[in-house]
């Protein structure tokens, strides 16, 4: 049987990826590798995060260099800092997490939505004639996002919502992290009637549930479980805290070995740190159910923190039936990550849905 146009489609979409585990740094990067849109592209400006937030001066301290910064090993200090940077640089009055959750880096989280962001553009810039220059990102309400796992951190919705303007879905197994969100919203007003939560009641659905019949998203995004097993995502945070201890060192931070039980700075509860099979279980079974969801969706993503997990993902888009597959590769730092997006839509489908959408 000769392949259809679809599949030689598929083909070829995924066959300039010729070792889709190694893929080459985004074009798009700024500072520590970050965005150029990314405010945080020049590191933390102390003084101006002090000025909106009083309570974040006994944390800041110079380094050995002379630098002001804080000791990322503190708990205290990392969630105070991530309120600064919210109140400065994105409009928010307040945030808060429960002892034991997830602390974002805002640099990071930020910065997948840039690239979404980009991606929408794309899309809306293209043109089967003739090149046209970067469109510029889209923004405001008529774009519709969803957060799959949002945490008690509510980060993407909250990063989204105050940087382009978009709407959010935002969903989490976990009634604790959603009352959490429901609270920060509650309480900052720019945030009310941009964000949407959803309780997922079925442990092993991540888009049954959640997206509505006639329902339609711009973008889905998720930072997935990293682990395997409560005993690998233990490991990981003492690997993590030796880590953070030795870097107070080489910082002129005192560390104390009475303490070595200490928390790690941006915790984690079990749904946000580990779940059966891991990063790749979590990612193929999404893929999977986003096939269902395929016309109700214009771009699927998520980050992918392990480079081996990459190939088993393009495998099961290509078996799926994509039509494109994309990787964008992200830095913060010495971290490095990967956002996989993929799309069941057509190029010509994708620039229909802008135009009568966008």
């Amino acid at each position: 049987m000769k392949p259809t146009n679809k599949a030689k489609l598929v083909k070829k979409t995924l066959s300039s990826h010729k070792k889709p585990n190694q893929m080459p740094a985004s074009k798009a990067q700024g500072g520590k590798g970050l965005h150029p849109r990314n405010v945080h592209g020049n590191g933390y400006d102390f003084n101006a995060l002090i000025a909106k937030t009083e309570q974040l001066s006994p944390f800041v301290r110079p380094n050995p260099y002379g630098n002001l910064s804080i000791d990322f090993a503190d708990e205290q200090a990392v969630k105070t800092l991530n309120l600064a940077l919210l109140r400065l640089h994105y409009g928010i009055d307040y945030w808060d997490i429960p002892a034991g959750f997830l602390c974002p880096p805002i640099p990071g989280r930020v910065d997948y939505l840039h690239h979404l962001a980009d991606l929408l553009a794309e899309d809306s810039a293209a043109d089967t004639h003739r090149n046209r220059p970067q469109a510029k990102p889209t923004k405001g309400t008529k774009i519709q996002v969803l957060d799959i796992g949002t945490g008690a951190n509510g980060i993407y919705p909250i990063l989204g919502a105050q940087t382009y303007g978009w709407r959010f879905v935002a969903s989490d197994i976990d009634p604790l992290s959603i009352a959490n969100v429901h609270t920060i919203i509650d309480r900052n007003p720019s945030l009310q009637g941009k964000v949407n939560l959803r309780l997922q009641s079925t442990s092993k659905a991540i888009f049954n549930g959640v997206i509505k019949s006639q329902e339609r998203f711009d973008l889905t995004m998720c930072n997935p479980p990293f682990h395997a097993s409560l005993a690998q995502a233990a490991a990981g945070s003492e690997r993590k805290l030796a880590n953070l201890a030795a870097n107070r060192l080489a910082k002129g931070h005192a560390t104390s070995a009475s303490k070595p039980t200490a928390k790690l700075n941006f915790g984690g509860q079990k749904a946000e740190l580990w779940c059966e099979g891991g990063e790749q279980r979590f990612l193929l079974d999404m893929i999977d159910e986003s096939k269902t969801f395929a016309l109700q969706c214009l771009w699927f993503s998520s980050l992918v923190s392990k480079k081996e997990n990459v190939t088993p993902c393009y495998n099961a888009l290509q078996r799926l039936g994509a039509v494109t597959v994309k990787t964008i590769d992200m830095t913060q730092g010495n971290k490095l990550t990967r956002v996989l997006a993929w799309s069941f839509l057509t190029p010509s489908q994708r620039q229909m849905w802008h135009k009568f959408r966008c």
